[in-house]
C-alpha cells in the first residue's frame, strides 16, 4: 500500500509523540485539521496505523529484569506455545524467527526471583518445547517502539 510524503510526514510526527493534535500537526506541515484528520482516519481504515497506544518505562514501575529468550520448539508445538507465552502477562513481545522452529521473546519481570518463577514454573512447563537460551538486558542503547519512516 503506497502512502504519499505528507502521510509519511504526518506517521513520522505521530511516531516521535502519539498524542499530538491535528491543529499541530497541521501546524507543522501546513495544512488544515480536517485534511489531518482525514489523512489520520484514512491511515487507520487501511491499517497502516493499527492502533495509538502508549510506552511505559518498564523500570519506572518496577519491571527492573529485562530478558530475552530464543526458545526452539518442536514444529508442530510451534504455534501452540507461542500462543501460551504470548498470553504470559509478563512476556512484552514474542515473534516467530527463522530457523528450526524458533521463537524470539522479550520478557519484563520485577526482579530475579520472578525471572526464575517465570522460567520454571511457565516456560519449561509447556510441550514442546526443545531450547531455551537466555539473555539477560544489561543496558538499553536504543528502544523505539513502531516503525519509524
Amino acid at each position: 500500500m503506497a502512502i504519499d510524503k505528507i502521510d509519511e510526514d504526518i506517521l513520522n510526527l505521530l511516531t516521535i509523540d502519539g498524542r499530538m493534535s491535528y491543529v499541530d500537526i497541521g501546524k507543522e506541515l501546513n495544512l488544515s485539521r480536517v485534511a489531518v484528520r482525514d489523512r489520520v482516519h484514512q491511515l487507520r481504515e487501511k491499517n497502516i496505523i493499527e492502533r495509538f497506544t502508549v510506552v511505559i518505562n518498564s523500570e519506572k514501575v518496577g519491571k527492573d529484569v529485562s530478558a530475552f529468550f530464543e526458545v526452539d520448539c518442536e514444529p508442530e508445538f510451534l504455534v501452540q506455545v507461542a500462543q501460551a507465552l504470548a498470553d504470559n502477562v509478563n512476556v512484552a513481545s514474542i515473534y516467530q524467527m527463522t530457523g528450526p522452529s524458533t521463537l524470539h521473546m522479550h520478557v519484563l519481570v520485577n526482579d530475579f526471583t520472578d525471572l526464575e518463577v517465570f522460567v520454571n514454573e511457565q516456560l519449561y512447563i509447556l510441550k514442546g518445547i526443545t531450547r531455551v537460551e537466555s539473555h539477560i538486558l544489561l543496558r538499553r542503547f536504543k528502544s523505539r517502539s513502531g516503525l519509524k519512516l
